[in-house]
């Protein structure tokens, strides 16, 4: 238990070589879960991330099995997943159901996968909580890559990706093309979907692409200040959660979720007091009117 406030131990572990490319890693996936996390919010789509997260799981479990590097095969599983999720799900009231579809099916597969996989059981624990020592240099450098495509392609097509989530309907009448912007999205959050299954986990990788911008989302109706938030948000989670969990050993997941759930329900807090404080302002500024009125 004492090893949880070794500050000595974490400070020798942060001079490693695994943990300074575990922590370049995560701060490029802060990045790209707080800029896409606002957008999944509005477009409700937190189920579909941890549906993708399940495809990415196959993937990362086939490489393994193959002797192939994890990082391509998660990113493979989870851009078929966002595809099958984007075309399969256009309807809306078919969406949770598809979800499930692909989700059982990912799952499925990625325990039968392995199960054959013949090595050591902390490779298949990793893929499920995260293991930030299969961050290499060339796991970096995917990191690195599919960061910058997933936030050059975002900056382009934010306005009338924005648009239609907002209002899809208005945003199909005003010419924006809806059919095309919904699978490109759904494939921008495979690839980060797939990014954090290396770091947090199959099982938690929601925390990084939700919570800090559902946290956003509760302090700030503004779509620019909600993005600058939830970056913020994910970075504090996942850095935060990398240094905490080193001096212990423990799965980074753990620390990760924790740290980005304090965050939301301070938010909750926050949101809570500005509406009270609203409504007692507004009830003040009404009863003033009506003794003002009532006096003359």
């Amino acid at each position: 238990m004492k090893d949880f406030f070794n500050i000595e131990l974490t400070l020798r572990l942060l001079g490693l070589d695994f943990v300074q490319n575990a922590l370049l890693a995560a701060a490029v996936l802060g990045v790209v879960a707080g800029a896409l996390g606002p957008l999944i919010v509005m477009r409700r789509m937190a189920f579909a991330v941890h549906g993708t997260a399940e495809l990415a799981f196959t993937g990362a479990a086939a490489a393994l099995l193959l002797g192939m590097s994890v990082a391509y095969g998660a990113l493979a599983g989870a851009v078929v997943a966002a595809l099958l999720l984007a075309l399969l799900g256009g309807k809306e009231r078919e969406r949770d159901s598809v979800i499930g579809a692909v989700l059982s099916f990912g799952l499925g597969v990625g325990v039968l996968l392995l199960w054959l996989y013949p090595s050591r059981a902390q490779n298949k624990f990793g893929l499920l909580v995260g293991q930030i020592i299969t961050v290499d240099s060339a796991n970096l450098m995917v990191f690195l890559v599919s960061g910058a495509v997933v936030l050059g392609v975002l900056a382009v097509v934010y306005r009338p990706l924005l648009f239609a989530s907002v209002d899809p309907v208005v945003a199909a009448a005003r010419g924006v093309p809806v059919k095309l912007v919904t699978p490109l999205f759904a494939v921008l959050m495979g690839i980060a979907t797939a990014l954090g299954v290396q770091t947090v986990g199959v099982l938690l990788v929601i925390a990084l692409l939700v919570t800090p911008a559902a946290a956003a989302c509760r302090v700030t109706a503004s779509p620019l200040r909600a993005t600058v938030l939830a970056v913020i948000f994910a970075e504090t989670a996942v850095l935060g959660g990398i240094v905490l969990s080193l001096a212990p050993g423990a799965p980074v997941s753990a620390f990760v979720t924790t740290i980005a759930f304090t965050i939301y329900a301070v938010c909750r807090v926050i949101e809570r007091r500005r509406l009270s404080t609203t409504r007692t302002s507004a009830r003040v500024t009404t009863e003033t009117a009506t003794a003002t009125e009532a006096h003359r």
